[in-house]
């Protein structure tokens, strides 16, 4: 290296050096307000969630179809079968009559086998899938 090359080299490290002791990241503190309806509506959608087990296992879908014609088979349903939990899920277009929440597929086909005597098109659906 030239000695002019040494003295640039020098004097662009020096500068970038001076230059970076006086930049500074962003160092006010910000503070965030949201209003209290918010947090609650926050905290009912969070408990809404939590009680919807569609998730977990299987269920068998009795109806598929339009909302008034899923209410009704999903209240016929309850009446017939009042020891097992049901109810109604939108996936676009159309609303499905789920029932059940059964840990294994054998569970929810001994079950499917009772409901199929009542609802013959009902069918075993995993919705993880």
């Amino acid at each position: 290296m030239t000695k002019n090359q040494v003295n640039s080299t020098i004097t662009v490290f020096l500068f970038t050096v001076l230059f970076s002791l006086n930049s500074s990241a962003q160092t006010d503190k910000v503070t965030l307000s949201q209003d209290q309806k918010f947090e609650q509506l926050l905290n009912e959608k969070r408990k809404i969630n939590n009680s919807i087990a569609t998730n977990e296992g299987y269920k068998i879908q009795i109806y598929n179809g339009d909302n008034s014609n899923s209410r009704r088979e999903l209240s016929k349903f309850k009446s017939d079968f009042n020891y097992l939990d049901a109810t109604i899920i939108f996936s676009t277009p159309e609303y499905k009559v789920w029932v059940g929440n059964f840990k294994s597929k054998i569970d929810a086909e001994r079950h499917l086998i009772e409901i199929q005597k009542k609802y013959s098109s009902s069918i075993i659906v995993n919705p993880t899938k």
